[in-house]
């Protein structure tokens, strides 16, 4: 795979310089961004963007595919923002990660991430559809995701350290699916917790146990 890494004003004019170079669509790269930048003052401190781009070689279709799907909707969706492939396959989720950005990306989270999770789900469902098999991926938005999951993780080990020494079960507030998910993993090898999940729908708790 040819790697390559450029600088601009923005990591988005980056993106467009290593596109032409390498002679791609955002479909067919996987895309570092190495560094934001800086604007400074007056041009005082000042510090381009830099990205690392990485050419597929026989991009996956469901990378393909969701690149697409998930432009055509910010497009329509009037949402200025930018999509880029953040990683071709991510060994624990068994498929691709994509991450948004721009100026207006923070209007596709939501209220703690209510709009961010409607837009995966409707990403999975028309990327399955459209490749006729389950497809599974992870849409991001300047790394909302994986920031709440390690916040989830602290939260998880703080939880089961009061468990740990109190010997009372404790009962996290209602998360979604996903959530719910990271929590069960940050404690799958604790010596002394355990999780489970209880409710129904929306209301479904983590419950964190002595074992």
């Amino acid at each position: 795979m040819k790697t390559i890494e450029t600088t601009a004003r923005t990591s988005e004019e980056a993106i467009e310089i290593a596109l032409k170079e390498l002679d791609a669509d955002r479909g067919q790269v996987e895309i570092d961004v190495v560094s934001r930048g800086k604007s400074g003052i007056l041009g005082i401190g000042s510090e381009p963007a830099k990205v690392r781009v990485t050419l597929l070689e026989g991009a996956p279709d469901i990378v393909t595919v969701t690149t697409e799907i998930l432009q055509n909707l910010i497009s329509k969706m009037g949402v200025e923002a930018v999509v880029r492939l953040k990683q071709a396959h991510n060994e624990d989720l068994d498929g691709p990660v994509f991450d948004i950005e721009g100026d207006d990306s923070g209007l596709l989270i939501g209220r703690r991430g209510e709009t961010l999770r409607a837009l995966q789900f409707l990403v999975r469902f028309i990327a399955s559809r459209k490749l006729d098999e389950r497809a599974n991926l992870l849409v991001d938005v300047e790394g909302y995701q994986e920031r709440r999951y390690q916040s989830l993780a602290n939260l998880a080990h703080r939880v089961a350290q009061r468990v740990g020494s109190s010997g009372r079960p404790i009962t996290l507030e209602p998360m979604p699916p996903n959530e719910r998910r990271a929590v069960h993993m940050a404690l799958a090898e604790h010596p002394d917790v355990t999780t489970e999940s209880v409710g129904v729908g929306d209301s479904r708790q983590v419950v964190v146990q002595p074992k």
